[in-house]
C-alpha cells in the first residue's frame, strides 16, 4: 500500500524540499495525550509520521525512547491500542502516511497475519522493524508485501557497500531509512558531509527516496541534512520533548501536546531552508 507514500514524496519532490519525517512514541505518556500529539502533527508540518510500537527491551534505542516506552507501557498501551490511534487519526487525515516502527516480538505475539492485516484495515502503509534482518524476510516481509503492506529497511554505515546494500535493499518499499551512524537513538549527529556521500551511493542501488535519521535534534540539522536527502526523520528530541513537559507525576500537562508541535514547526522550517 505505496500509494500515500507515493503522493508524498512526489508532492514534496514538486515543491522542491525534502520530508519531514517525525517519530513519537504511541501511548506516551498516555493514550490521550498521544493521539493528541499525533492527530496534531501534520498540521504543525509533519510529511510522514512514525509511529513507536512500545515494547520492553528496546536494545536499538537511547535512554530518552526507552524511557518512552516505559511510559507507555505503564500507561496501558498495547499494540492493539496503537492501531486503534492510527484508525481514529485517519478518520480525520487520510493523507499523511503513517509508519509503524518497533521491534519484532510484538508483531510475533500479536500474529502476523493478524497484524497485517489489521495494519492495513485501520490505515498503516508500513512498517519497520529494527531487529528483523533481510536475511529473515520470510518472517514478516514477504506475507506483508504480498498483502500490500511496504516494509522499510534500516541502512546502517556498516551496510553502505556494494556487498551488502542489495541484500539490505531487496524487497525494500515506501523508502530507505538511512542511520546516520553506528549505536542507539539519540547520539550526536555525525558530520553531514559523510552523510551526503551515504546517501548518493544508496541512490545508486536503489530509485526509492532515501530518507536520513538518528542525531538530528534542530532546525539547523534538518537544514543541513536536508540539503541532500529526500526525507529528514527526527526522533530523539521529539520524544524528549514530551518528556521535559509532563507533570509533577510524569502524566502529560497542559504545555505537553503544544510543546511539541512547536518543536515540528520549527524542525519544519528547517527542512522548508535546506533548498531555498
Amino acid at each position: 500500500m505505496t500509494d500515500r507514500m507515493d503522493k508524498r514524496f512526489a508532492a514534496l519532490k514538486k515543491q522542491g524540499r525534502p520530508a519531514l519525517v517525525t517519530y513519537i512514541m504511541g501511548g506516551d505518556p498516555d493514550m490521550e495525550t498521544s493521539q493528541a500529539i499525533l492527530d496534531g502533527l501534520p498540521e504543525a508540518g509533519a510529511d510522514i509520521i512514525e509511529l513507536g510500537m512500545p515494547f520492553s527491551d528496546p536494545m536499538a534505542d537511547g535512554p530518552a525512547i526507552q524511557l518512552a516506552g516505559h511510559r507507555s507501557l505503564k500507561a496501558g498501551t498495547t499494540l492493539r491500542k496503537v492501531l486503534g490511534m492510527v484508525r481514529a487519526f485517519r478518520e480525520k487525515d487520510q493523507d499523511t502516511p503513517i509508519v509503524l516502527m518497533g521491534y519484532y516480538n510484538p508483531i510475533y505475539i500479536y500474529g502476523v497475519e493478524a497484524f497485517v492485516r489489521d495494519a492495513l484495515e485501520v490505515g498503516i502503509d508500513a512498517v519497520i522493524v529494527v531487529d528483523l534482518p533481510a536475511e529473515e524476510d520470510a518472517e514478516l516481509c514477504v506475507p506483508a508485501l504480498r498483502a500490500g503492506l511496504s516494509i522499510i529497511r534500516l541502512v546502517p554505515p556498516t551496510a553502505v557497500n556494494d556487498k551488502r546494500l542489495p541484500v539490505v535493499l531487496r524487497n525494500t518499499s515506501g523508502f530507505v531509512y538511512y542511520v546516520s551512524m553506528t549505536g542507539i537513538t539519540g547520539a550526536a549527529l555525525t558530520d553531514t558531509e559523510t552523510v551526503a556521500k551515504s546517501v548518493s551511493r544508496i541512490k545508486g542501488h536503489t530509485a526509492l527516496p532515501v530518507c536520513v535519521g538518528f542525531g538530528i535534534k534542530t532546525s539547523e540539522d534538518a537544514e543541513a541534512i536536508g540539503r541532500t536527502a529526500d526525507g529528514v526523520v527526527v526522533g530523539t528530541a521529539i520524544v524528549r520533548e514530551v518528556e521535559k513537559n509532563l507533570d509533577e507525576n510524569g502524566k502529560g500537562s497542559d504545555r505537553t501536546v503544544t510543546a511539541v508541535h512547536d518543536l515540528i514547526r520549527t524542525l519544519s522550517a528547517g527542512v522548508k531552508r535546506a533548498r531555498s
